[in-house]
């Protein structure tokens, strides 16, 4: 997860922070993966701490009725892990979106689990959570880097058009003060 933020192009601790913790109303500490933050201090939570043990079983297993079970034993890990993470209402988070990111770290498990269990996205969906694996976080984060070039160049912009009133403001007063010497030496 680290190694994509970084290569989206969105700076740690200026776009992004990583394990920050913090308390809810309730004063309950939460410690998501990652907040992500937009330009105008909204803000995603990833959260990648779903297990791939049974995944990892699955894909060494030669036996079929083995894979079968590791493979059943996978998508409930994740429908499980959905259910804890709709639990901490990170979305209920000062300037976060209404959905948290739980991130399937390798492609292929986010995939057959995806495959296996036909309802498991929506079934996420309904709980404010959307699934997404490396291949859609790096889109879904170079989106937001673009987001926050276009930010940086729009202030730019906006000082650049404020300095050239200031100067332009100066200049005019300049020339009427240089107007009003000409008068006063006529």
């Amino acid at each position: 997860l680290e190694s994509i933020l970084e290569y989206s192009g969105l700076i740690k601790d200026v776009h992004y922070e990583v394990q920050k913790s913090f308390r809810d109303e309730s004063g309950n500490l939460k410690q998501p993966d990652v907040i992500v933050k937009y330009p105008d201090e909204r803000l995603i939570i990833i959260d990648s701490k779903v297990s791939l043990v049974d995944y990892e079983k699955f894909s060494s297993s030669d036996e079929l009725d083995q894979q079968e079970i590791q493979l059943a034993n996978h998508i409930k890990s994740i429908r499980s892990h959905i259910q804890n993470l709709s639990s901490k209402n990170y979305d209920q988070y000062k300037g976060a979106i209404d959905f948290v990111l739980l991130f399937v770290p390798i492609e292929p498990a986010y995939m057959i689990a995806l495959q296996s269990d036909k309802e498991l996205w929506n079934y996420a969906y309904s709980k404010r959570i959307v699934l997404i694996s490396p291949t859609t976080l790096i889109a879904t984060l170079r989106i937001i880097s673009d987001v926050w070039k276009k930010e940086s160049q729009n202030s730019n912009a906006r000082e650049i058009a404020k300095r050239g009133g200031a100067l332009y403001d100066k200049f005019a007063g300049f020339v009427q003060d240089m107007e009003d010497i000409e008068k006063s030496l006529g």
